[in-house]
């Protein structure tokens, strides 16, 4: 099995998409370990529906839309790291993270530690918008003070060729491409939209590597 871990700089940048986009570019399996939020549509069902793969099973499923912490003391429940090993499927999985690096899972664990227990390369979604040189650059700092693997970064929004390249520039990072806004988020929208925007070359490069590793 080979595994991408699929993380953002913040909460609401898209990075769901992206990962739909990503199942489906790559015939992959999705897993979202944690959900916080039951309201609508969770990101399992959103991921199932635009890229036609399957998903597993959420870890925990939790009523309150907030971190998760925070929504799993709600119910009286505490997140166990230990029971959020990564899956074993046929083929990739991609997991997908909530939130930041550091959103907590209890009071002693938070997201990062557990992208680090995993030892996956990390793909780091990021705005494109006011303020994502500081928080792209400071979630990319974290990941390698941690030891984890970065495949590179996906920009999601307006295009911002010279802030991309900043980023880029002082993370030492590659740029894997951008994935606009849709007007209209279908899967075929999104499929097209993938192919042309990102790198899938890159990505299944780094999947390689590991495999060899």
């Amino acid at each position: 099995m080979s595994a991408l871990i699929v993380t953002g700089t913040d909460t609401g940048i898209g990075k769901t998409i992206f990962s739909a986009g990503l199942v489906q570019a790559l015939g992959a399996t999705y897993w979202k370990p944690v959900q916080s939020g039951l309201e609508e549509e969770t990101d399992s069902q959103t991921v199932a529906r635009l890229s036609g793969q399957p998903a597993l099973p959420e870890g925990y499923l939790l009523q309150l839309p907030a971190s998760p912490h925070l929504s799993a003391e709600a119910e009286g429940v505490e997140i166990d790291p230990d029971a959020l090993p990564l899956p074993e499927v046929d083929g990739v999985l991609v997991a997908e993270g909530a939130g930041g690096l550091m959103v907590p899972l209890n009071r002693e664990v938070l997201y990062l530690d557990l992208f680090a227990r995993w030892g996956a390369p990390v793909i780091l979604c990021a705005r494109t918008q006011l303020g994502t040189i500081n928080h792209t650059l400071l979630s990319l700092k974290a990941l390698r003070d941690v030891g984890c693997a970065v495949v590179g970064v996906a920009f999601i929004g307006d295009a911002e060729p010279e802030v991309e390249e900043t980023i880029c520039q002082f993370g030492q990072v590659a740029h894997l491409g951008r994935l606009p806004v849709l007007a209209e988020l279908s899967s075929d929208a999104l499929a097209v939209a993938f192919q042309a925007g990102i790198r899938v070359d890159l990505i299944k490069e780094a999947l390689a590597q590991g495999e060899a590793a």
